[in-house]
This record gives structure tokens, sequence and C-alpha cells, in this order.
């Protein structure tokens, strides 16, 4: 074998073992990588069934039940479209009505069952990923960008009918 063809012969074989190895990695991390989605890509059928999402958007107003056994029940909003959602455990101090939340966890049907609630910081603070699916919704103010979020009118189900 020339030399030429030897180092075209180790460079394919190179190139074979990192796909292969690339391969193996991101089969690896695929169920542990978790994407962010708004209500509305939830009711467009972008999400998967049982599958671990963020869900991000606004905590409507009037939706906080608390329940027993530490469950609260609670719808988030984009503006556009609304999920409901339940989690059991202690809710972050930062949690209330019409602040925005992402919340981590699974669709289960029409519900979203989050095993983590995470709440924005401050009040001039909001998650990035909520503030893209405002934008995206159409329902953020340019030039804003300390809007209140319980100044953002909220369209529910129920506006509908």
């Amino acid at each position: 074998m020339k030399r030429k063809h030897k180092r075209l012969t180790f460079a394919g074989i190179g190139l074979g073992l990192l796909a292969v190895a690339a391969a193996l990695v991101l089969t690896a991390f695929e169920d542990s990588i978790v994407f962010f989605h708004s209500p509305t890509d939830v009711a467009d059928g972008k999400v998967e069934i049982d599958r671990r999402i963020r869900l991000g958007g606004l905590v409507e107003t009037g939706s906080v039940q608390k329940q027993a056994d530490a469950v609260t029940a609670f719808r988030i909003t984009d503006g556009a479209n609304v999920v409901s959602v339940t989690y059991t455990g202690i809710l972050p101090d930062l949690f209330r009505e019409g602040q925005g939340v992402v919340t981590e966890g699974r669709l289960m049907g029409e519900q979203f069952v989050a095993e983590e609630v995470l709440a924005k910081h401050d009040e001039n603070y909001m998650p990035p990923e909520v503030a893209d699916a405002l934008k995206k919704s159409g329902r953020w103010q340019e030039g804003s960008d300390k809007q209140h979020p319980a100044d953002i009118p909220v369209t529910t189900k129920d506006s509908y009918k």
C-alpha cells in the first residue's frame, strides 16, 4: 500500500469511529435533554405526551388552588393558550398569580404534571424563555423590558365562550 492510500484509510477509519462515538453520545443524552415550550406549543401539538419538558408562561390570575397533601393546581398562559398544571411540593416564595414561571415535568393528556417549579427572581426579572414566548405571541411590549407580567392581558379558554 502506498503512503497516501494508508493515510486515507486511517483518516476514513478515524472519521468512522468519530461518527460512531458522536452517535453514542447523542443517544445517551437524548432522554436528559429538556426543551422549553409555551402553552401555545402544547395546544398546537408540538409536545410529546410523557416526555420531560420545561413549560413556561404566566400563572393565570385566579387559577391557583391549594389542595390536600401539598398539591397545588394552577394554570399557565402565554396570553394565547392555557395549560393546567399540578405540582406536589412546596412552591417557591416568589410564586404567585400573574408572575412568570417555568415548570419542569411531563404532559399527561391535557394535564401538565410538574416536578419542579421555578419562579421569577424579582419584579424586573422574567426568564428569557418566558419573555421569548410572550414576544412570539404578541403580548410583549417592546421598549418596556420592565413591564410587570400582571399588566399583560390574559386570554383564557373561557373568554371565547
